[in-house]
C-alpha cells in the first residue's frame, strides 16, 4: 500500500488493512509521529501497522516506482506505474488540482519561472496521464 502522505484524509483507511506493508518516506513517518498537527496518531501507529520506510525513490515492484514529490508535506510521494499501454502517475496531493500541475510543467519547460525540481523527473517518464488526490481532472500531455 502507498499513501502519498499521512494526513488523516489520506491514511484514514490504513487500520482496515492492518498487517499489510505501507510504503512511506521516512521523513513523512517522522512528521506523522512527532508533529501534533500533522495527522491523527491512531491512524499512524494502529495495531498491526507495518511500514516500509524509504529514503527517496524506490522501485517497489517491476514497473511501480515511488518518487519523492515534497511540497504539500516534506515527505510527500507520488507513484509511477509503467505498463504496456503507457505510464500513469498517481501524484496524490503534489498539487491540489491538474491546473496547478500544468502551470508548474510549463514553468519547467520554459525555465522562465521556478518549479519544483521533481517536476522534470515526473515528466521524464513521458506520462500518458497524471491523476491527483483532490481533483477529478486528469492531466494529459
Amino acid at each position: 500500500m502507498v499513501n502519498c502522505h499521512l494526513h488523516f484524509d489520506h491514511c484514514g483507511g490504513n487500520p482496515e488493512l492492518s498487517g499489510r506493508p505501507v510504503f512511506v518516506q521516512r521523513t513523512e513517518l517522522d512528521l506523522a509521529r512527532n508533529v501534533k498537527w500533522h495527522t491523527l496518531p491512531e491512524l499512524v501507529d494502529h495495531p498491526g501497522a507495518r511500514y516500509e520506510e524509504l529514503d527517496g525513490a524506490a522501485e517497489i515492484l517491476p514497473g511501480v516506482r515511488i518518487l519523492p514529490t515534497p511540497g504539500h508535506t516534506a515527505g510527500h510521494q507520488s507513484v509511477v506505474v509503467t505498463a504496456a499501454d503507457g505510464t500513469v502517475i498517481v501524484a496524490g496531493q503534489s498539487h491540489d488540482h491538474a491546473t496547478g500541475f500544468t502551470s508548474d510543467a510549463l514553468a519547467h519547460r520554459t525555465g522562465v519561472v521556478p518549479s519544483p525540481e521533481w517536476i522534470g523527473t515526473l515528466l521524464a517518464f513521458d506520462p500518458k496521464r497524471i491523476v491527483f488526490a483532490h481533483d477529478n481532472a486528469v492531466w494529459t500531455p
